[in-house]
């Protein structure tokens, strides 16, 4: 047994346990901030510098520098909270918080985020929280605190406890009295590399009592009273209610304002003597234990009007007022978040105009970015998580591509539908349409991502698909968008019946997109035979040459000189829309762009110029359709010779655009169904 506890002992790196546990005394932890001097920033500085510690990239979208900041890609617990589509959005918190940490006023604001549910407003919050506790555990991040530690002589200050350590977990400078604390800090020399400790208010009432108790004993030797401090070093932990704290609104009669601020300690007051004596006092409340860090309010707005009061303060002032004591300083991030219904009450209310002045609003909308909002369900809809199911290709895309298109509005000023709008919205490129379109029709939108589908709806919807009891091992955009629209019906976010019919029918705009794709997909895959598609270039080459030169054509078979072949040529020129009028100057084109290619040395490939590449293989599958028999899936019989061709399609789309067995199967039969009705015409 011993041999196996020294196993997993070997695990543990000892050497920093004893980092994230250092003790030592006041001169020993002046020392430490002559060396380094950003251990004792404020909370504002340190969320800032966890931030910008993991790096950001800059890019460029529709014109506009857009910074993309690493950390919220969560990657050191491999992207579970990560977040995607909002670096705006987190370019404007970031921001904020750095006009915090600058001190330009904002550190006296409530960050509220803002948005409809469902658009990571807590994810945020969780990540900002989560961060600090890891970046606290790190040399980077490293703060300290403060305790008491007191001989036998001098306990009956702490009731008899040797140890009283600092309640609200405090900078261990505020132990240097504010009249000449920063002279102080300046004649030691604190500053470096641009950097000088900011160290604002005085000690909470508890160790103000003790340090004043021990200045009279010493007759005033401030040096002989911080000869009783002990510094060590502080973790953050929301689990141990230390630099971290959250409030979420209850009922009146369950909550009072106590909860935000502390409460007396009646089992010490015998000890004290007096319930007024801070000594007898919790400084446990959300405020307290959040000092140093973070405090999160959760659905902010709801709060019953007496805990505005403390919140007013605690943003302005940057103090909060215990029961029975004097105002106490804190120093914390506070953040809030609120949904649109409750933030549309706030705008309502004349008697909360104080609180609208104290905030600092951040819009956090709905992704309207296609490729963002499909990351979102990829990361909990992957091979790696899911297992016995196999989403089908574009499942995901097709769910997030509704979930778009709900949150869109209608293009004002633009002849284009809502779906081309998501296209040009996710960089698609479209005609007659540059970035500065793209640019007006996000102003022109004035609540877009505001409104719409949650991503939770839709992961919902796939999670029923995925554990449904049907029995089938694939699961494809079909069954997801049944699922989708069916829960339409009873979904308690949609009251407006316009509203839910409109939904309906943009599922219906994208089962058109959807059949578009796999008829390309099996397009594609039907003709994706370079041999032949070679020969038929070959020959359309031939063809066009004898045409722009004015000759003829040798016919292989026969021997003998003919008239170019008008047929072939045009065939494939209408697969890519050349018109009549046009079809010489396309001719001229080509012969061009051969002879170019000569003249470097170089041979012509089809597959360098992309648009008779496109218009080869279109021609190549109407030509080869019929003779896969590709429409006898769809029928009672089925010849070996089509059965072998169409496996050797299948194969295609398993290997070329990650189709398993059955889902390859399913999107050749449904196709197939296309072709039955006559609706593919090849193009």
């Amino acid at each position: 047994m011993a041999k196996l506890v020294d196993r997993i002992a070997a695990l543990q790196d000892t050497k920093n346990y004893k980092d994230l546990h250092w003790v030592g005394t006041f001169e020993e932890y002046l020392e430490l901030v002559r060396e380094n001097p950003r251990i004792a920033r404020t909370a504002h500085e340190r969320v800032y510098d966890m931030i910008m510690s993991h790096g950001t990239e800059e890019y460029v979208d529709n014109k506009k520098k857009i910074v993309h900041y690493r950390f919220f890609d969560d990657e050191g617990n491999g992207g579970r909270d990560a977040v995607f589509g909002l670096d705006i959005p987190v370019m404007r918190l970031v921001n904020v918080l750095k006009a915090a940490a600058l001190r330009y006023g904002t550190e006296k604001r409530i960050l509220l985020l803002h948005g409809p549910v469902g658009s990571a407003k807590s994810t945020l919050t969780r990540l900002l929280k989560k961060g600090l506790e890891e970046y606290s555990e790190s040399p980077e991040g490293a703060l300290f605190t403060y305790e008491w530690v007191l001989p036998k002589e001098l306990r009956h200050l702490t009731a008899g406890q040797e140890v009283f350590p600092s309640p609200m977990n405090e900078e261990p400078l505020k132990l240097i009295p504010s009249e000449w604390r920063d002279k102080a800090i300046a004649d030691l020399g604190l500053e470096k590399d641009g950097f000088t400790p900011w160290v604002r208010g005085d000690l909470n009432p508890a160790c103000r009592q003790i340090f004043a108790e021990l200045l009279e004993h010493h007759k005033g030797d401030w040096s002989k009273v911080v000869g009783y401090i002990r510094v060590r070093r502080l973790l953050i932990s929301e689990q141990d209610r230390c630099g971290i704290g959250t409030f979420q609104p209850k009922d009146e009669k369950n909550q009072d304002s106590t909860e935000l601020t502390g409460e007396i300690n009646y089992r010490l007051i015998a000890e004290y003597g007096s319930d007024s004596d801070p000594r007898a006092f919790n400084f446990d409340g959300e405020f307290n234990v959040a000092n140093r860090g973070i405090i999160e309010f959760v659905e902010i707005l709801k709060l019953d009007v007496a805990f505005l009061y403390d919140l007013l303060g605690a943003t302005q002032e940057q103090k909060i007022k215990p029961k029975k004591f004097a105002q106490t300083d804190i120093d914390e991030v506070i953040i809030g978040h609120t949904n649109e219904a409750e933030y549309q009450r706030l705008l309502e209310n004349r008697f909360m105009e104080a609180l609208r002045d104290r905030t600092v609003k951040i819009d956090i909308p709905y992704i309207t970015k296609l490729s963002e909002e499909r990351k979102i369900y990829a990361k909990d809809y992957n091979p790696k998580r899911v297992r016995g199911r196999f989403i089908a290709p574009h499942t995901l895309e097709m769910a997030s591509m509704w979930a778009i298109l709900t949150r869109l509005e209608e293009p004002k000023r633009h002849q284009i539908s809502v779906l081309q709008k998501l296209k040009l919205y996710d960089g698609k490129t479209l005609p007659g349409f540059t970035q500065d379109t793209v640019k007006e029709l996000r102003k022109e939108a004035d609540r877009e991502g505001m409104d719409g589908i949650s991503p939770r709806y839709v992961q919902d919807k796939i999670a029923n698909c995925l554990v449904s009891e049907r029995g089938q091992m694939s699961i494809n955009p079909f069954m997801v968008m049944n699922e989708l629209e069916s829960g339409l019906r009873n979904h308690s976010l949609i009251t407006n019946e316009d509203e839910r019919k409109r939904y309906g029918e943009l599922l219906a705009v994208v089962k058109q997109e959807y059949e578009d794709i796999v008829k390309n997909e099996v397009q594609r895959a039907i003709s994706a035979d370079d041999e032949a598609i070679s020969r038929l270039c070959g020959n359309y080459i031939d063809n066009v040459k004898a045409h722009t030169q004015r000759e003829k054509v040798k016919n292989p078979y026969t021997g003998q000189d003919e008239e170019p072949d008008e047929r072939l040529m045009r065939s494939i020129e209408n697969k890519i829309d050349i018109p009549e009028g046009r079809k010489d100057d396309f001719r001229r084109e080509i012969m061009n762009y051969i002879g170019a290619l000569a003249i470097e040395g170089k041979q012509f490939d089809f597959r360098t110029n992309e648009r008779l590449y496109k218009a080869l293989e279109l021609k190549l599958f109407e030509d080869q359709k019929d003779s896969i028999k590709l429409t006898s899936l769809v029928s009672s019989v089925v010849d070996k010779e089509a059965q072998a061709k169409i496996d050797v399609v299948k194969q295609r789309l398993i290997r070329n655009y990650g189709y398993d067995e059955i889902s390859a199967t399913d999107v050749l039969t449904y196709v197939a169904s296309i072709f039955a009705r006559g609706e593919i015409k090849g193009d």
